[in-house]
């Protein structure tokens, strides 16, 4: 072990090496761990060692390049390579929705821990961070002590995440909390010494049982869907009487029983987790024969769902009642600012319902354009703002990047052919824009 970690330090194995899985490598290994990351895809195990984060995240290709340089950190395909190397196994492959289904699909972590389990010839912890239905830890512990050559000597824990794109790296080394899910005061001390850094700033631990750990991050998301979805209903009901959502969400934001934090009206949330996980959420709710428990988080999705169309009207009533030939220049393609994501992206989704009804729709992005185009190539895209806003007939802001906020009205009023924008993520200053000969609009406000 290097010099300045702790002598008694597990050697860490990374289990998938996306989006959670490489950040986690990556911060361990910064945090003083020797860590070996694992994935099937060769391609991405070729990047990773030669420095390359195969996604975009602020601060991490930085971090890549100091712990590939310290020796701790280094990636392979092989899973005998894992089994020998490592004291405790994260496992952090992903469970995207099933197709045609609401359900998670678990082919790939079943698949993950089943491999590593075949090379777990001594003691050992393997942890569970990916979202997964509750009772998936049951079950795998099962699956681990049934496959391991060291049989009940390996045990199965659960560490649930919380990263938000764009601060994963400040989210994985300075966490509001940690949550063990654990089956013995053995894999408590395992989980505990594999993030005894962490813990030393003073992060909170939560110890709980395995049901428990699997239901934080569903619940923890269920909730913020639900305060997300909740302030855009109030803006559908802003529209109707001709109140201002942005005005009504301040106020409620003082109240501190209910905070401002995730309190935006808007074109509401999309990405890689929270759709999927309340849809997976509902689904196992059913499963257990407590499905009206959380029946309201259909209306939450219906309630998101319904902002993308809603926004597409908006662009209709502005270029005036008719979409074939408009031209419009989409501000946004992430599904979120400052991530390269386009899962799931509000953004997207407009963009194309607009491009289907006719439009000619110009998308640009400072991250996510190449994604964005690999997955609807029959849209345009820019490389400049202003370049793409050129004769636009409407303007519809979409992600709210720092960038975006940041036009200058009458520059952009130079360019376009009309001065007309939608905004769809409350991001810009109405009597600025307005003051500027700009027609603005946006969900929720007269």
């Amino acid at each position: 072990m290097k010099d300045d970690a702790h002598t008694d330090a597990p050697r860490l194995t990374v289990i998938g090496t996306g989006y959670l899985g490489a950040t986690h490598a990556i911060c361990m290994a910064v945090l003083g761990f020797d860590v070996l990351g694992v994935d099937v895809d060769p391609a991405k195990i070729e990047r990773l060692n030669s420095g390359e984060v195969p996604f975009f995240e602020p601060g991490l290709p930085e971090l890549l390049a100091k712990a590939l340089d310290s020796g701790r950190l280094r990636f392979s395909t092989s899973f005998a390579e894992a089994g020998e190397f490592g004291d405790v196994h994260f496992v952090c492959v992903g469970t995207p929705q099933q197709q045609g289904s609401d359900a998670a699909d678990m082919r790939y972590v079943d698949s993950a821990v089943e491999e590593l389990s075949r090379h777990l010839h001594r003691r050992a912890l393997v942890v569970g961070k990916s979202t997964v239905p509750v009772g998936t830890a049951a079950r795998l512990a099962e699956v681990v002590r049934r496959t391991a050559p060291a049989g009940a000597d390996v045990e199965l824990a659960w560490n649930p995440e919380f990263l938000r794109e764009g601060y994963a790296v400040d989210d994985t080394l300075r966490p509001d909390r940690l949550v063990f899910g654990t089956e013995s005061p053995w894999a408590e001390e395992r989980l505990r010494a594999a993030f005894a850094p962490v813990i030393a700033q003073g992060t909170p631990v939560v110890v709980t049982d395995l049901p428990t750990a699997e239901l934080v991050k569903v619940a923890a998301n269920s909730f913020l869907a639900t305060k997300i979805s909740y302030i855009n209903a109030m803006a559908e009901v802003c529209e109707a009487t001709g109140a201002d959502v942005t005005g009504l969400a301040e106020a409620l934001a003082y109240d501190d029983r209910i905070g401002g934090r995730f309190l935006k009206p808007g074109l509401g949330f999309g990405g890689g987790c929270l759709p999927k996980d309340i849809r997976a959420f509902s689904h196992r709710a059913e499963e257990l024969g407590v499905g009206q428990a959380v029946s309201f988080l259909r209306e939450v999705d219906a309630i998101n769902q319904r902002r993308r169309a809603r926004t597409v009207d908006l662009v209709r009533e502005l270029a005036g009642g008719e979409l074939a030939g408009v031209r419009v220049t989409a501000l946004g393609a992430a599904f979120k600012p400052n991530s390269d994501d386009i899962r799931d992206a509000p953004a997207l989704d407009v963009a194309r319902t607009l491009h289907q009804a006719g439009a000619v729709v110009t998308v640009i992005d400072p991250a996510a354009t190449e994604n964005a185009r690999r997955a609807y190539p029959d849209l345009n895209y820019g490389t400049d703002v202003l370049t793409a806003a050129r004769e636009a007939d409407v303007v519809v802001l979409l992600t709210e990047w720092a960038e975006f906020r940041e036009i200058e009205p009458d520059a952009m009023g130079a360019v376009v052919a009309h001065r007309r924008i939608v905004d769809g993520r409350h991001a810009l200053d109405p009597a600025k824009w307005r003051a500027a000969g700009w027609e603005y609009r946006a969900l929720g406000r007269p």
